[in-house]
Formats: C-alpha cells, structure tokens, sequence
C-alpha cells in the first residue's frame, strides 16, 4: 500500500508539472500582448516605444520564455505565485480567499450528488418500472443532458430575475453572514450539483439492477431474508465499487465546471478568477488557478483510488 501511494503521489507531480508547463506556453501563443491590454489608450497615446519596452521589463515579459518558466516554477515550489499582471496583486494571498469560496460550493454540491443520486438510484431500481422509476430517471436524464450554463441562466430569470425569491448574483461565505451565503448559495450549489446527482442515480440504478440478478441475491431471497435485510446487506454494498469510481469523476467535473458556475453567478471562487486572467491575459493568475485545480483533482483520484481497497477487499495494491 505505502509503495503504491508513493507511486501515485510521483505521478500526481508529474502530471501538475506537465500542466504548469503546458499551461505556461499556450497561455503565449495566445494572440495580442498583455502589455498593450494593461494600458489605457490615453497611456499607449503618450508612451515611447521605450518606456512601453520598461513596463514590459518591469513586468519580466522581455526574458526568454524558459527563463521566466524556470523563475515562476522556482517560485511555486516556494508557494508564491508572483503577482497579477494586470491588477498588481499578490496571487497566493487571493487565492486564499478564492479556494474557501470554490470549495465550500464544490463540496456542497458533492456531498448533495453523493448521497441524493445512489439514494434516488437505488429507489429507482427497486420500484423498476413503476411510476417512481419514470419520475426519478426523467429528473437523472435532465441532469446528465441539460447543460449547466443553460439550467443556469433559466434559474436566474426566473427565480431571481422574475420572482425576486433569491439573490442574482454574489456570494458570501457562511461564517460571515449564514442567512445571506443560503440565499446566495442554493442556485450555484443546485446548478453544480444536478449533474453528479443525475450520474450518480443512473450508475446506481444500473449497478443495483446488475447485483439483483446475480445468485447470491436469489439464494437470500430464497432464504427467506426480508426486503430491508436483502437490499442493505447484500445489495448495496455490492453495488458501491462502481458508484464510488463514478464520484471521484464527479468531484473532478464539479473543480472543473466551477469555471461556467462561477461566471453566470458571478461567485468570487477560484473559476472567475481564471476567467477573468484569461480575458485579460493575465498570464500568471491563469498558471496559478490552473495549478491548484489541477493539485485538487489528483488528490481526489488517489482518495478515490485508496478507497477501492476498503470497499472491495479484493483489490490488491501491489
């Protein structure tokens, strides 16, 4: 077990290196010049070829691009991702902020997908074909095919645009203002957590149906085994391997689809930051965000992968 966690965790800072290094480069081949972004027209208007190449120097634009890579990667190691080049400010001291933002709505969402789908999965499959199955699979396929974006916006014209039931846009954090972040939170968490609840109930669902067919599950039933006895002891946990390996999916579609959440919602998490660098081209918040979502995404799969072996003690680690 311990050599295949160090395994693991060499190939998790191979692949965070791969993406820091990918994200560096294609972040300049970009077209335009930040520079230029960076200075109103009245700036451009005034400013000599040389006092535009100073700011760039200032800004380290002008050295090769392997010694700026090699600089900002000695950086991070050191858990200091410079400053933004647009607004000036400290990139790690900001993020602080972000990640709480983003993960206090990612892992609400989650933990709603985790439970709620294999709940609605696991009624569905049981009650196959009556009218519960229908309603519950309608409601998963919507969540699987309706893109968040659109589900978005609907949610905002209607509940807060037209009914004024909920804030539009903004979000506080809970420890700040908890009547507030409920308001605020409910449509982002529901919008970032309908997709992992639809997949999950669909997965179970297929799951469950698998197991009840399998013998083991006649011979209780043949036993004489009553329903509640027959579906937690034998049915369930048989059915978890493949609903688990599906969540630590979830969890790296919620980090990642926290980019279009967190734009329409206008929510001050870690995906509107990126945004926002990317449409600045605002290179070193863009390497930065990109880092720490992809360190969490790694993380998740080794927590996913650790957790085979607890649910099917037949999986070796080797």
């Amino acid at each position: 077990m311990l050599s295949y966690i160090i395994r693991r965790i060499i190939h998790a800072i191979i692949i965070v290196v791969l993406v820091g290094f990918a994200v560096f480069f294609l972040m300049r081949t970009l077209p335009g010049d930040p520079i230029y972004m960076m200075m109103s027209a009245s700036q451009l208007n005034e400013y000599t070829t040389e006092q535009i190449e100073a700011v760039r120097e200032s800004k380290g634009l002008n050295r090769p691009i392997l010694v700026q890579y090699a600089d900002w990667f000695s950086q991070m190691l050191k858990g200091s991702f410079g400053k933004s080049l647009m607004r000036n400010f400290d990139i790690a001291r900001e993020l602080k902020s972000r990640v709480v933002v983003s993960l206090t709505i990612g892992l609400t969402a989650f933990i709603i997908g985790f439970t709620i789908g294999p709940i609605l999965g696991i009624i569905s499959a049981i009650r196959r074909g009556k009218f519960l199955d229908n309603l519950v699979t309608t409601f998963a396929n919507i969540g699987i095919t309706a893109p968040s974006f659109w589900i978005a916006i609907l949610l905002m014209y209607y509940i807060s645009f037209k009914l004024d039931l909920l804030p539009l846009y903004g979000y506080t954090l809970p420890w700040v203002d908890p009547i507030m972040s409920l308001k605020q939170g409910i449509l982002p968490v529901f919008v970032t957590a309908l997709g992992p609840i639809g997949s999950s109930c669909r997965q179970t669902r297929s799951s469950v149906l698998e197991v009840m067919n399998q013998d083991f599950v006649r011979t209780a039933w043949a036993k004489g085994l009553n329903e509640k006895k027959v579906i937690m002891k034998h049915i369930i946990k048989n059915s978890l391997l493949p609903v688990v390996t599906l969540q630590g999916m979830m969890l790296r579609m919620i980090i990642g689809g926290s980019v279009v959440v967190e734009t329409i919602f206008v929510v001050p998490g870690m995906g509107n930051m990126m945004v926002d660098g990317m449409l600045s081209q605002d290179y070193t918040v863009v390497q930065a965000v990109t880092v720490i979502m992809t360190i969490m995404v790694v993380v998740s799969s080794l927590l996913v992968d650790l957790l085979y072996g607890w649910i099917d003690p037949r999986i070796q680690y080797s």
